[in-house]
């Protein structure tokens, strides 16, 4: 019998390479005409640029056990990364008629150096050294099945022992705290807030949501150990890597087929009702919304009633946007510092990105997002033609449904449908990154605009153009990922299981579910 995987994202790419390589035999269904869900590579603008339509950057993938499990795989297949080895993000904003910028190296020491004060400069080495020292716990619970009360009692004894007890009530403190209050608490300059705030976004929080206060560190220390790797010539040849792995491994990948239904005999998985057909499976992953896995695939069976209940009280969180332009030089930043930063974010930290969030999150457009400005082509020249440039915005506090505009200048009774509210909000966005990068506009060959009712069309796990797939607050985070009792992955339905940005241990491209459940299934402990 086969092993059917719903879902081509990458959580459902993961689970299938490993399953199949340990001689299981797969089935990989994608409702789309190509894999990756949303790690796709797309002819955006012009002939000779190279764009990442969604996700980009792979910190996480390349220190993920995945990673540690298909790396050499992928690389032997062509999978291969650009990175900058100096420089990693920065972060930059006008705060009271003053321009501050900071930027993060991959050396901590020089990146510290950058601060005004000594104890800014003092305290953030300390928070790194405590970073390393809390690592092993931290992914420790990331990599686990927290539901369960053996696993989490023992992931709790071995902190206790490697901490103590004033240590591990330290790290507790740091997970409930938001990004904000943690800040606040051990620094007193505004460099750290800058820098590592607006990152927060990444993970689908904002800087006072729980949890904030230990993410933060983790970005700060993965970024300066792993950098911001991108895929060398563009994110297709992580996917042209990936199709020749799973191939190569015995995968049968079917193409523009839709599940419909997760055919049930005598309780159990007998198969998946597809577009096209049956297929006989005693074992199904989904990588799919909750609403979807117990309202639709599993709809017709009555032991997940109660998971049924939870899917509908399972929330989004805020919508997001993207921009790609084709320009003709690169962005000409008046700190000549930021024109070989792979990532710069238009934030001051807390402050401009905590009223954004806020505004979003009441339904309004932001009156000054914070943007992120990926400068792909600085790190991987071969992204355009000689002399010329990518630029890929990414905007992550959009309401989906915009109720009013907190600028008050734009009509959004049309929705994002309404081309004249994507111009007016795609002039805010570029008019704020004009003030940095004067003359940004001219250099502009083509644009494409992909708002949030597009991720929705490209991907239906990005329910109300949510590409985090689910709100990332501690209420449905870790324990309680997609909510209480369903964080365990297994279903109540034998042979079924849950995977992919939705589950624990949530969004990234570090495939946590996927390989984690592959990972019970081939040594059995799926108990």
């Amino acid at each position: 019998m086969a092993t059917v995987i719903i879902g081509s994202g990458i959580n459902g790419l993961v689970a299938a390479a490993e399953l199949a390589r340990a001689g299981r035999q797969v089935i990989l269904l994608e409702r789309n005409e190509r894999i990756g869900g949303f790690v796709a590579a797309d002819d955006l603008t012009l002939p000779g640029f190279a764009h990442d339509t969604f996700s980009s950057w792979h910190p996480l993938f390349v220190s993920s056990a995945a990673y540690g499990e298909l790396g050499p795989e992928l690389a032997a297949r062509g999978l291969e990364y650009a990175n900058d080895e100096t420089v990693v993000t920065a972060s930059t904003a006008d705060v009271a008629g003053e321009r501050r910028t900071a930027i993060a190296y991959r050396d901590p020491e020089r990146t510290a150096a950058g601060f005004a004060s000594q104890a800014d400069r003092d305290a953030y080495l300390g928070m790194l050294e405590r970073f390393g020292a809390h690592a092993p716990f931290v992914f420790g619970a990331l990599g686990a099945e927290l539901g369960s009360n053996k696993v989490l009692g023992r992931l709790a004894w071995k902190a206790f022992r490697g901490l103590k007890a004033d240590g591990l009530e330290a790290l507790a403190r740091d997970a409930v705290s938001g990004g904000r209050g943690y800040l606040r608490r051990n620094f007193e300059g505004w460099e750290v807030d800058a820098l590592w705030t607006p990152w927060l976004l990444h993970s689908g929080l904002g800087p006072d949501h729980a949890t904030g206060g230990m993410m933060i560190p983790v970005f700060a220390g993965a970024m300066h150990q792993f950098g911001l790797p991108v895929v060398r010539g563009g994110v297709q040849g992580f996917l042209d890597a990936f199709e020749r792995l799973l191939r190569d491994s015995g995968v049968e990948i079917r193409l523009g087929e839709e599940a419909e239904e997760i055919v049930l005999a005598g309780g159990k998985v007998a198969g998946v009702r597809t577009s096209s057909g049956i297929i006989a499976a005693d074992t199904v992953l989904a990588s799919v919304s909750p609403g979807v896995l117990y309202g639709t695939l599993l709809g017709g069976s009555p032991a997940v009633a109660a998971h049924r209940e939870g899917a509908r009280g399972y929330r989004p969180g805020r919508a997001a946007m993207q921009l790609h332009f084709a320009l003709d030089r690169p962005l000409q930043w008046e700190d000549e510092a930021l024109r070989g930063v792979p990532l710069v974010h238009l934030s001051d930290g807390a402050g401009s990105t905590g009223v954004a969030c806020a505004q979003a999150e009441a339904g309004l457009l932001p009156s000054t997002p914070t943007v992120v400005v990926g400068q792909q082509s600085v790190v991987d020249p071969s992204r355009a033609p000689e002399g010329r440039a990518t630029l890929w915005l990414q905007l992550q506090e959009v309401p989906f449904a915009p109720i009013g505009d907190a600028a008050e200048r734009i009509d959004v009774s049309g929705g994002w449908a309404d081309e004249s509210l994507r111009r007016h909000y795609v002039d805010r966005v570029l008019d704020r990154l004009e003030r940095f990068a004067p003359g940004t506009r001219e250099t502009v060959l083509a644009e494409h605009v992909i708002a949030p009712n597009d991720l929705v069309a490209a991907n239906p796990n990005a329910v109300a153009g949510d590409p985090y797939a689910g709100s990332a607050e501690l209420d449905q985070n870790l324990r309680w990922r997609p909510y209480p009792g369903a964080v365990d992955h297994r279903t109540p339905v034998p042979g079924v299981w849950h995977i992919g940005a939705a589950t624990h241990p949530g969004p990234g491209l570090g495939a946590g579910s996927g390989h984690l459940v592959a990972q019970r299934l081939i040594t059995g402990k799926t108990r």
